[in-house]
């Protein structure tokens, strides 16, 4: 009879104790957050100003592309409204780096040769290190523990982390007078000699030599390894730090591998923000909601769904993009950017900032 007594007792305690744990959870929040630039010197008036902005949007969340002295003192301001700052870092596209022009044998090398600084494919800020090169890759870790160092930063936030595009979007093409139907060598890369010697070790081949090397997947994979052991060699000193790192990703890994040679499901990020800018690809608003649910299914880490507004001017279409997103399991928006919006697309973020626990 005790047994049963004390049975009920410990019964009905788990229980008050379930209840109470359900009234006090809160909904996790779906995050909104922007993409911006900071200017080499920082101005705290205009930063007030457009933290102030964001605020008003239910921004909060931000990805700031700048040095480490300058993030120091925006994270300052945004902690008045409780703003989270990630560092925005380009990686492997390092344009105007001084130190790294001073070694052209640290860049990409495309099939025809001629490396990222030499041969600029597409725009002349395209300037790719070679993930291959010891020093190149030192170069890139050291930039990573810059930002590792400011103190409450959100995350480093990695970009460009991949090669050049090897096949663009299809609304890109056109710009460039270019029909990519099949891999064109020129912007084929990573054949830097290190990567040729390397890949000829292991499998006695030459990629060079390969007629159709799009039809080779152990030098597609071998290329693939390169860029995710530097990131999560950036992410072990990170975690070490009990830093978080976050990227700026293709729009879901078996499209970015075939892409930009990017398999960000092989990475041990915090988050990942897969740019889901739809017109890029001739694409619709609901290939947002396929491209979010394909990333969520392909890693255990959240995903945050970045979308391009000067394609999403219709207000409609910003409201259902984030609608696409949240219903397919992202947890929050990234949009680029903030700083250009319309009066119409202002009107849906400040709509939808207190439904998002709905």
């Amino acid at each position: 009879m005790k047994k049963i007594i004390l049975l009920l007792i410990i019964t009905s305690l788990l229980s008050c104790k379930t209840e109470k744990n359900k009234e006090t959870t809160v909904p996790e929040k779906f995050t909104f957050s922007t993409w911006t630039l900071a200017n080499k010197s920082f101005k705290e008036a205009v930063w007030q100003k457009k933290i102030n902005y964001y605020d008003s949007l239910g921004i909060s969340e931000i990805l700031v592309g700048a040095s480490p002295k300058v993030l120091e003192k925006i994270i300052k301001v945004a902690n008045q409204k409780k703003i989270k700052v990630h560092g925005w870092m380009w990686t492997m596209n390092r344009p105007g780096d001084t130190i790294a022009q001073k070694h052209p044998e640290w860049y990409a090398v495309n099939k025809k040769g001629k490396n990222s600084l030499e041969y600029r494919a597409y725009v002349d800020y395209y300037q790719w290190l070679s993930p291959f090169h010891p020093e190149a890759r030192k170069h890139i870790i050291n930039n990573a523990k810059k930002l590792m160092n400011v103190e409450g930063l959100a995350s480093i936030h990695l970009d460009y982390v991949r090669y050049p595009d090897v096949i663009l979007g299809a609304d890109l093409q056109p710009k460039y007078n270019l029909v990519q139907e099949t891999e064109m060598p020129e912007y084929d890369y990573d054949y830097h000699p290190l990567a040729r010697k390397g890949f000829k070790e292991i499998f006695d081949k030459d990629p060079i030599d390969f007629k159709h090397p799009e039809l080779s997947t152990e030098w597609r994979q071998y290329r693939l390894n390169a860029i995710s052991s530097l990131v999560n060699e950036i992410i072990d000193f990170a975690h070490a730090k009990n830093k978080k790192v976050t990227a700026a990703v293709f729009p879901f890994p078996e499209m970015s591998r075939q892409m930009v040679r990017q398999a960000w499901n092989d990475w041990n990020l915090d988050t990942a923000y897969p740019m889901l800018y739809q017109n890029f690809y001739k694409e619709n608003i609901n290939w947002i909601g396929f491209a979010t649910k394909q990333g969520v299914s392909d890693v255990d880490f959240p995903i945050i769904s970045g979308l391009y507004t000067p394609a999403l001017r219709n207000s409609k279409d910003l409201e259902e993009a984030i609608k696409q997103a949240k219903e397919n399991g992202a947890k929050g928006i990234s949009i680029f950017t903030a700083d250009d919006l319309t009066t119409a697309q202002k009107a849906v973020l400040v709509k939808l900032k207190n439904k998002r626990n709905l």
